[in-house]
């Protein structure tokens, strides 16, 4: 398997600028800032550790909490990026096999508030 950098996948996702809009074909709405990455929006992304690359362990009351990185219904595998469906039939966003999260206690980009909550989230780290 081809080994792409994080930075030449931004590129190729046309992420120079630190953002990137979610239009389905080829466009993870994620960059990295701090060795972290996170949404368009600057804020920062989780895994959950009994999630698997195919589903997500987070669901109901949870995704409340964690809302997961949704992803268009027509996005694309790129590298490190894959999508999957949910329970409730939304897709969510996965990098390197682990579902993309934010944390509702995070107010501001760069809070990071929600790393090692229950032992069991992490930044989602490139």
């Amino acid at each position: 398997m081809k080994t792409v950098s994080l930075t030449a996948l931004f590129l190729a996702f046309g992420i120079a600028t630190g953002t990137a809009q979610a239009d389905g074909h080829g466009t993870a709405p994620v960059s990295e800032a701090n060795g972290i990455l996170v949404d368009k929006n600057g804020m920062s992304l989780y895994t959950f550790d009994p999630d698997t690359s195919t589903s997500s362990a987070c669901n109901d009351g949870c995704a409340e909490a964690w809302p997961p990185l949704i992803a268009p219904a027509d996005s694309d595998e790129l590298d490190k990026f894959t999508s999957i469906t949910r329970d409730d039939g939304t897709r969510q966003w996965v990098y390197d096999g682990k579902p993309l999260y934010l944390w509702v206690n995070d107010q501001q980009p760069g809070d990071t508030t929600g790393d090692g909550v229950n032992n069991a989230w992490h930044l989602a780290r490139p």
